[in-house]
């Protein structure tokens, strides 16, 4: 499958960086813009199902893992620095266990290995209630979206996934009826049977609720060598949320200056 991606930098080691489930690359543009600047290649990818990537086939860690091997092999990149934030953390941490040794350094944001419950069943009925055939304006879709999903941010994000389409009317960037339908293997365990030795960084968000203190020893078990940093006055979208302190800590964990 060939992933739809932009390349931010000319030179640089080369840094892979996968988005979350509703996201697309454009919402990585300025970190991915900042991180460049650094002295990195940047790639920003749209996994499957997501932006402007095919819409097709199934929405599992294991298809988005050989998506991300197909996607380095293609395009000749060795090495890579692999960062994944939400479901593209699962993502990378699937390709790391399935693909030891073809990566430098592993950077897992506001997810771990462990299994996650369904949790977005009331954005999801939201999406399927905006009648995406008949709205004129994005005014219209969000007003129906914030009887579902009270907070602006939340809904400006799942918004920016709305897109005019050439012959007329409203479309969607994800691949909605599939994300309804497979929204639970976004939450699947991450199992591996060896530890994956490489230097790896897990990065929380204080707020958030998806990495807790007691599933640590779960995560050294796969990833031995990693190190968990906690951003301050952050929520799931660390990235998004608290941007320098984002690079800064990422930044660190490469050793590269400020």
């Amino acid at each position: 499958m060939q992933l739809n991606y932009k390349q931010i930098g000319e030179s640089g080691r080369p840094m892979i960086i996968l988005h979350g489930v509703f996201g697309f690359l454009d919402n990585w543009l300025t970190i991915g813009k900042t991180i460049s600047e650094h002295g990195f290649k940047v790639y920003l990818v749209d996994q499957r199902n997501h932006g402007r990537s095919p819409h097709e086939g199934p929405l599992d860690f294991p298809t988005l893992a050989a998506d991300l091997k197909g996607f380095l092999d293609e395009h000749q990149i060795t090495n890579p620095i692999l960062v994944g934030h939400s479901m593209g953390g699962k993502a990378v941490m699937e390709y790391a266990v399935t693909y030891p040794g073809t990566f430098s350094e592993l950077v897992v944001v506001d997810i771990g290995p462990k299994a996650y419950p369904i949790h977005h069943r009331k954005i999801l009925e939201g999406l399927n209630a905006i009648p995406i055939d008949e709205i004129e304006t994005r005014n219209q879709a969000d007003e129906i979206l914030s009887a579902y999903e009270p907070i602006l941010a939340v809904r400006q994000f799942l918004l920016k996934n709305l897109y005019r389409k050439e012959e007329g009317g409203f479309g969607w960037r994800f691949n909605l009826p599939l994300l309804t339908t497979d929204m639970a293997k976004v939450g699947s365990e991450i199992v591996s049977k060896q530890k994956i030795e490489a230097p790896t960084l897990f990065m929380r968000g204080e707020n958030s609720n998806y990495i807790q203190d007691e599933d640590w020893e779960g995560i050294l078990k796969i990833f031995p060598n990693a190190k968990l940093e906690t951003v301050k006055d952050a929520g799931h979208w660390v990235q998004a949320e608290q941007p320098k302190a984002f690079v800064a800590i990422l930044m660190q964990f490469l050793e590269r200056p400020i």
